[in-house]
């Protein structure tokens, strides 16, 4: 089978276009596409035979959807075939360049793909569109911010983006078939857009998933000192008791405690063999958090019921909040939460048991 003539238009002149064949690039290359770091674009099949429509659709299939008209050309089909396919709207034009196959409906990796194809892989995935993949905070926003490395350009409809001088390479990684920002450059990148309780969830999930260490946030921030929240980053992680707790019912009420100027609690630690969500030691209280999502289920409900028997029965009082009150009634749950407190006489309790039975 002979190869096929590559047309004028899609023959690699510079490493934009090779990164969008899927052409290997060296990484002393003077342009070089910073995605290509992390990712490359499968290579368009560009042999006698094959058909081109069904080639585009390979293509998009490992790019949620979306191709560059480089890779579409690289197919076989000109400018004309371009054309009468978007008149009958098999393709779609998204942004300049980029096309949506089949009359697909993007998600939000699709629409974090096609703006790394719009920039011809010198963007990657930044900011809290690379938080959201790596799973440090719970919500994407609705439009994709990128980070555009060494080159002019600015925000357009559906692409926010972010001009950088440099990027180490090691804050270049690929997660979910797409080049994005490293865990901690995303964390420090994300800071600015984030309030101090969701920065703190973002730097727990990051430590306590393993996705960073301490010492790589901050040699992030040493590198980017001038970063929007870096100070916070640097305030949370030199914290003498960081509340870096995974459950934002945690947050939320350590942030009430914190306004009420009632003392903070550990949080998750052990106690007669169990996990405890919040413990005051001196008070002998214990505070659980009620969810559907976490403690859903009879064998679930029965284990903690058997669990606070046995709390309660080694000298220790268990307070209940679910999401709801926290939610619709936080001063009242403050107010009770402050009343426990206060009734609790040193050594009024018995001595706690040493280990489960």
């Amino acid at each position: 089978m002979s190869p096929r003539r590559v047309p004028h238009e899609t023959i690699p002149t510079d490493p934009g276009v090779k990164w969008l064949l899927g052409a290997h690039i060296e990484r002393e290359a003077a342009d070089l596409p910073i995605a290509a770091l992390a990712w490359l674009p499968a290579a368009p099949r560009m042999l006698a035979g094959a058909r081109p429509d069904e080639e585009v659709v390979r293509l998009a299939d490992g790019q949620y959807g979306f191709v560059h008209r480089v890779q579409v050309i690289a197919t076989g089909l000109g400018p004309g075939a371009i054309r009468v396919r978007l008149r009958r709207h098999w393709l779609a034009a998204y942004h300049r360049d980029v096309y949506l196959v089949g009359g697909r409906r993007p998600d939000r990796f699709g629409l974090a793909m096609a703006a790394v194809l719009h920039f011809r892989g010198h963007a990657i995935v930044a900011g809290e569109s690379a938080a959201s993949l790596w799973g440090l905070i719970d919500r994407a926003p609705d439009t994709p911010t990128v980070a555009l490395v060494g080159r002019q350009g600015h925000s357009r409809p559906g692409i926010v983006v972010r001009r950088i001088g440099t990027l180490a390479p090691a804050e270049v990684r690929r997660k979910w078939s797409l080049p994005v920002m490293s865990p901690a450059r995303a964390l420090v990148d994300s800071a600015g857009g984030l309030d101090e309780l969701d920065l703190e969830n973002a730097i727990a999930r990051c430590l306590d998933d393993r996705l960073a260490t301490r010492a790589e946030i901050l040699a992030t921030l040493a590198r980017t000192p001038r970063a929007a929240g870096a100070a916070t980053i640097r305030d949370i992680l030199d914290s003498a008791t960081p509340a870096l707790t995974r459950s934002a019912m945690e947050r939320r009420l350590r942030q009430l405690l914190k306004r009420a100027q009632l003392p903070q609690p550990l949080s998750n630690t052990e106690l007669l063999g169990y996990e405890v969500d919040f413990l005051w030691p001196a008070q002998r209280l214990v505070v659980e958090f009620d969810g559907w999502l976490t403690h859903r289920g009879r064998r679930s409900f029965e284990r903690d019921r058997e669990r606070d028997q046995r709390l309660v029965a080694a000298g220790y009082r268990v307070m209940r909040v679910t999401t709801r009150q926290l939610e619709s009634d936080p001063f009242a749950v403050i107010a009770r939460l402050a009343t426990a407190l206060a009734i609790s006489p040193p050594g009024y309790w018995p001595p706690p048991v040493a280990a489960r039975a």
